[in-house]
């Protein structure tokens, strides 16, 4: 019998990513059979955990712990988000909400350009942070992971794949933002790839 994971976030894009990238097509992890992979749509009364931490460590811990007592299911839950050095890594864990709406990316990218205007190339170094915690049934974390991407905002917003800062997150190396790059190289490079490659790693021992 399979036990089922929930992810633990109402962002449909993000939540199609947590699953590309927890059991993935390039390299099927062995437990993946012994797992369902679900998404919070199919638990549309589930309480929303009000992110209080100070870290995305924290975040990624309340709201998995959280989601899972109020369900009593498995729970993945992320805390992730842009760290910028000219800004002293703001947004940090307020990037989902950084203009004041929660989810409203649009206007996250404007403050961001904003905040920005008039800041040297060289000075615009950021990075995307991710933080992964599983919770059981009770609430109690079992499993955590990290990662981190580094990259440049850049002035303007460059492509329409991904969401939140995507377009604005250059990645010198490749010469376009996480907007542009096709989703199989993004999941490659990309702060949450690098955790869930720490996570994957770990899911045979729950």
């Amino acid at each position: 019998m399979s036990k089922r994971l929930v992810i633990g976030s109402r962002n449909a894009k993000k939540v199609k990513e947590m699953k590309a990238l927890i059991v993935p097509d390039w390299a099927r992890p062995t437990w993946a059979d012994s797992w369902e992979i679900v998404g919070l749509d199919l638990f549309p009364n589930a309480p929303e955990p009000e992110e209080t931490g100070e870290t995305f460590a924290e975040n990624a811990r309340i709201k998995a712990s959280e989601f899972a007592k109020a369900l009593g299911e498995w729970v993945l839950a992320d805390d992730s988000g842009l760290t910028v050095d000219a800004l002293g890594g703001h947004p940090g864990v307020y990037s989902a909400r950084y203009a004041g709406s929660h989810g409203d990316d649009s206007a996250n990218n404007a403050k961001i350009l904003q905040e920005l205007f008039g800041v040297p190339s060289a000075d615009r170094g950021a990075a995307f942070v991710c933080q992964l915690a599983i919770a059981d049934p009770t609430g109690a974390i079992r499993l955590e992971a990290g990662g981190q991407c580094r990259g440049r905002i850049i002035d303007s917003l460059e492509g329409s794949h991904g969401f939140g800062y995507d377009p604005l997150f250059l990645i010198p190396e490749y010469h376009q933002t996480f907007g542009q790059l096709p989703a199989l190289v993004k999941h490659q490079l990309s702060h949450r790839c690098r955790a869930f490659e720490k996570l994957r790693r770990l899911m045979s021992h729950i």
